[in-house]
């Protein structure tokens, strides 16, 4: 016994006709490129898209200006600290010359009296 529901081999190939014919219809009545409203719409897609083009192109500047002022600040720290480690050697430096002149001094000093008490006693001593 057949079923009422059972399609035929013919009725599901005039289906498919059918399915064919609306949907060449479908792009048969969709709007043309050359339709007003088509180009309306392309032109606001383009508008969006230049308007997102400037927006990254000022994105990038203002990274790119962020990029330079931070080597700027860092070239700036950097040259700071060198100067302050340069002035804290030369500091070194002068506290060591100081302290050899001290010692030169000192040692020149005793030597003065040792060669004074050597000369009195020299002098005793005739």
């Amino acid at each position: 016994m057949r079923h009422p529901n059972d399609n035929s081999f013919a009725e599901r190939r005039k289906t498919a006709d059918a399915a064919k014919r609306e949907l060449l219809a479908k792009f048969a009545s969709a709007p043309k490129a050359t339709d007003p409203a088509m180009q309306e719409r392309l032109a606001a897609r383009e508008a969006v898209a230049a308007a997102r083009e400037a927006r990254r192109a000022e994105r990038e500047a203002a990274k790119a200006a962020e990029n330079e002022r931070a080597l700027a600040e860092a070239a700036a720290l950097t040259a700071a600290a060198e100067a302050h480690e340069r002035m804290e050697a030369e500091a070194r430096e002068a506290e060591i010359n100081d302290r050899v002149s001290r010692v030169v001094a000192d040692e020149a000093a005793r030597k003065a009296e040792r060669d004074r008490r050597y000369a009195a006693r020299k002098a005793r001593q005739r």
